[in-house]
């Protein structure tokens, strides 16, 4: 029964291990679709700052910004791949660690329900009346 109770903690602290692995690759995965989406409206940014101003400029500095405006765009539209990429790696990194959470309250609960039928099984034990073994004296140990 003790050996029950002992694998039965074993499998619960390796379920917690596991959910703690598990929430730490969600953290990085959605971390890094917030790093990406920042990175965007950086580029967004970067982009409509580009705009001209009043007043006259050359033709050389407008095709230079179209230039540069077009690089962004492309980049940004890279970037947009990359994003619903790390989105999906992040749901799925999120349904990795609800599975590994439902798995840790599993073995919990399971780690509990042994330690209760050990203390009842103790309890039982204790409860029968310790009773001697009596000797047995042949009729020739009497003599």
């Amino acid at each position: 029964m003790k050996a029950v109770v002992a694998r039965r903690a074993r499998v619960t602290r390796v379920r917690r291990a596991q959910h703690l692995l598990a929430a730490a690759d969600a953290a990085v995965a959605a971390d890094k679709v917030t790093q990406l989406e920042a990175n965007a409206a950086k580029l967004a940014s970067l982009r409509d700052s580009l705009s001209v101003g009043g007043g006259a400029t050359t033709g050389a500095v407008l095709s230079n910004r179209g230039e540069l405006a077009a690089r962004l765009d492309r980049i940004r539209d890279g970037l947009t791949d990359a994003i619903v990429g790390a989105q999906a790696s992040a749901r799925e990194a999120a349904g990795q660690r609800l599975e590994a959470r439902q798995k840790q309250e599993s073995a919990e609960k399971l780690d509990g329900q042994a330690v209760q039928a050990l203390a009842a099984w103790l309890e039982a034990r204790r409860a029968v009346p310790f009773r001697r073994k009596v000797a047995r004296y042949d009729q020739e140990d009497q003599g």
